[in-house]
């Protein structure tokens, strides 16, 4: 019996998130399918982050045992030719048995993106979030450099019964603009339930004037959900990247 695990890219548009559930298709239900059928054994994948319906993402995680002989390394290969096109495995490797994806020390890097313009961009519908007004960049950078290190976030994630630690640390925040298309990029140690998009939603408040950067660290202080703005849609939301520190 060997532990592996998969780096796997995806397009959530058509998907009703990661985690398996009864009303609809996920990207687990897809992949513990394909894996079962390849390996010929049953397959059910423990997955690092359980993205949200429409979520995107470059390098979500997840790992699964199996008796198969077929390599790791090869797995990806094989993979690929069963998966659909919306979703990709990027990498497959044997790790230690008692590798977690969600208990081990991680470094997590999300990106939202906003397409700030006067008419919405057809081609970029499904990856990012449409937004008419103007927004001040400066003001949104002010706001954001508040959200960096360790804070408790319960104003900024929708509470869970099975969540009752909301302190978490963001290393960096980062906006940056090209063209139309304005990307918050957010490196933490881990996220709370939408917390990302309340976040964005916070701070496309402060960029339109409804909400002044330096209320920022009273809105954290609060503790309340309410005090802070909209989550804001999940389709601008790609989960980029997550590290392991301690398995290099």
């Amino acid at each position: 019996m060997k532990r592996v695990k998969l780096i796997v890219a995806y397009d959530g548009t058509n998907y009703c998130g990661w985690q398996v559930q009864p009303n609809g298709i996920t990207i687990e239900s897809v992949l513990n399918h394909h894996l079962s059928e390849l390996l010929q054994e049953e397959i059910h994948v423990i997955g690092a982050s359980r993205t949200d319906s429409g979520v995107h993402a470059d390098g979500n995680v997840c790992v699964f045992d199996t008796a198969a002989r077929m390599p790791a390394g090869r797995i990806s290969y094989a993979m690929n030719t069963r998966l659909p096109a919306d979703i990709r495995v990027q990498d497959s490797c044997e790790v230690p048995p008692d590798f977690h994806p969600r208990f081990q020390r991680t470094v997590k890097t999300y990106e939202y993106r906003i397409c700030n313009r006067r008419f919405p961009d057809p081609i970029a519908r499904l990856y990012s979030l449409f937004y008419y007004y103007d927004l001040d960049l400066e003001k949104m950078r002010e706001a954001a450099s508040y959200l960096v290190g360790e804070h408790d976030f319960t104003s900024f994630c929708t509470k869970k019964e099975d969540v009752t630690n909301c302190v978490r640390t963001i290393y960096s925040l980062e906006l940056t603009k090209s063209g139309d298309i304005l990307t918050l990029r957010i490196r933490g140690n881990g996220f709370l339930y939408n917390m990302v998009r309340i976040i964005t939603g916070t701070l496309l408040r402060v960029g339109g004037g409804q909400i002044a950067p330096e209320e920022i660290p009273a809105i954290l202080a609060a503790k309340d959900r309410s005090r802070a703005a909209e989550t804001a849609p999940a389709h601008g939301l790609r989960l980029v990247q997550i590290e392991y520190p301690d398995f290099q």
